[in-house]
């Protein structure tokens, strides 16, 4: 394997900055690696080569001309729900399957004018709706640690590709844990910033108030660089935050020396089997290692996570998903009138999940249902925003899992419960609008796990910054290799 497949996104940056090597020199290595390896993975639906060349080309241009690009040269793999201007853009699914984006949403133009170089655009579930990236309607994405597992969901590729070193940066986006849950998944960081710190302007909607892009890298370090290239402020997007973005990159600490960390009472791992159990037991002794004070806290509300967040999130897929009719983009089957032409269409364009999640949003906004279940959730996502807004009180973060087993076999949870269920650690933070973060913790059945990490509103670099102390004093991450892949020599 290539030197330049293993290299971190900074070591790129320094190298192509410093000229000690080209991006044109790592995009030929990436793109030889992703021949080599992603057939048996699956992490892209679309390979962009000869964007990919284009862009490592103008990226030696610029740094040869003097610029000092944050990520030079850093392959990157893009979640297809992000629109980039003459790519196939599908969402996973039928109904877009043939669709090319018209534009470039402003996450992807920032990594572009940074120096990323987009490798593809990677696979996840269908419309981001699923925690395995089984429900994709175009591809099968496995899991680099073994081909037998799911590489977690909605953001699957992203994360893949990062495991397998087919990029150094995968952008995701999380509405109730798609981020983290795959970084866990994956042995890997996966990183979603506080919602509205990253636009959403070219990012597909699934559910509005929710949905948030953020990195998934190999390194923390990665991670904050990917963070500030994206996040800021953008008019395009109505729920973007006008504040400045506080530099990530150099808030890495080594330990963690007067941090108060919160242990979630109600976040019980016994029921998670000894094994897991243990290990978390584990992790937050090696958190008390560094140096951090182990506070106990309170969430009344969380086991109201999963019933709040499957009304909220479907209500506004609901909404969302009623511009895909067949009118003015993607796929369109003739009826005899244009009703049945609706009905034949999303029928055909969408898969099981999605329409799952249309019909519960749809019920929970009729007449007569909607005070009883869609504003009852709403108040409910209020309980949860005071629950941490308390909590944070007596301590600066809270650790859990970041996800409720490593990850599982294809087609292993066959009703859509247990599946739900994978998300009950992260999707209490998603609600709340909290930044939060999977680093890796270690190993249960040969498979990775994911410490999840949570801080107050806008407090993306005290989160990082602890997330890089346990990293470096844990090395999780480096004890196994994706033991099934097979490399590019």
């Amino acid at each position: 394997m290539s030197d330049f497949i293993r290299m971190s996104a900074a070591e790129v940056a320094r190298g192509v900055n410093g000229a000690a090597f080209s991006a044109s020199d790592v995009t030929d290595a990436v793109l030889a690696h992703v021949d080599a390896v992603d057939d048996r993975i699956g992490s892209y639906l679309t390979r962009l080569h000869d964007l990919a060349r284009e862009t490592a080309r103008n990226v030696d241009a610029r740094v040869k001309n003097g610029e000092k690009l944050p990520l030079a040269g850093v392959p990157v793999a893009v979640k297809d729900n992000m629109c980039l201007t003459g790519t196939r853009t599908t969402c996973g699914s039928k109904i877009l399957e043939n669709w090319i984006s018209p534009y470039t949403g402003t996450a992807v133009q920032r990594i572009l004018n940074a120096g990323g170089i987009p490798v593809g655009k990677a696979n996840m579930d269908e419309f981001a709706m699923g925690s395995s990236c089984e429900n994709s309607a175009l591809g099968e994405t496995r899991n680099p640690y073994d081909l037998d597992r799911v590489p977690g969901g909605s953001s699957g590729g992203s994360a893949a590709a990062v495991a397998a070193y087919e990029a150094a940066i995968g952008m995701g986006s999380d509405t109730g844990g798609s981020i983290r849950e795959p970084a866990a998944f994956c042995n890997i960081v996966g990183f979603k910033p506080t919602y509205g710190r990253i636009s959403r302007y070219g990012l597909i909607a699934f559910a509005s108030s929710l949905d948030q892009i953020g990195p998934l890298t190999r390194t923390v370090e990665d991670a904050a660089l990917a963070y500030e290239a994206m996040a800021g402020h953008d008019p395009m997007d109505s729920t973007s935050i006008d504040r400045q973005v506080e530099a990530a990159s150099t808030a890495l600490r080594t330990d963690l020396k007067g941090v108060r960390v919160g242990i979630v009472k109600e976040f019980v791992t016994e029921n998670l089997g000894p094994e897991i159990h243990a290990l978390y037991q584990q992790t937050y002794a090696e958190l008390e290692k560094l140096g951090a004070e182990l506070v106990d806290v309170s969430l009344p509300t969380a086991d109201y996570g999963l019933a709040t967040y499957y009304l909220i999130a479907p209500a506004e897929c609901s909404s969302n998903l009623a511009r895909f009719d067949g009118v003015r983009y993607g796929m369109r089957i003739e009826g005899a009138d244009v009703g049945q032409m609706y009905e034949k269409t999303r029928a055909a364009g969408f898969g099981p999940e999605v329409k799952r999640r249309i019909l519960i949003g749809t019920y929970a906004l009729s007449s007569g249902y909607y005070d009883a279940y869609y504003v009852k959730a709403q108040k409910a996502r209020t309980l949860f925003s005071q629950d941490f807004k308390r909590a944070f009180e007596s301590c600066d973060l809270i650790a859990s899992p970041a996800a409720s087993s490593p990850a599982f076999r294809f087609k292993s949870k066959s009703d859509p419960y247990s599946m739900y269920m994978m998300d009950y650690y992260t999707i209490p933070m998603s609600l709340a609008g909290l930044p939060a973060l999977s680093v890796p913790c270690g190993w249960v059945d040969g498979m990775p796990m994911g410490l999840q990490l949570a801080a107050p509103l806008f407090e993306e670099a005290r989160l990082l910054g602890a997330a890089h102390a346990y990293e470096q004093a844990t090395h999780h991450a480096r004890r196994h290799e994706p033991k099934m892949l097979e490399v590019a020599s």
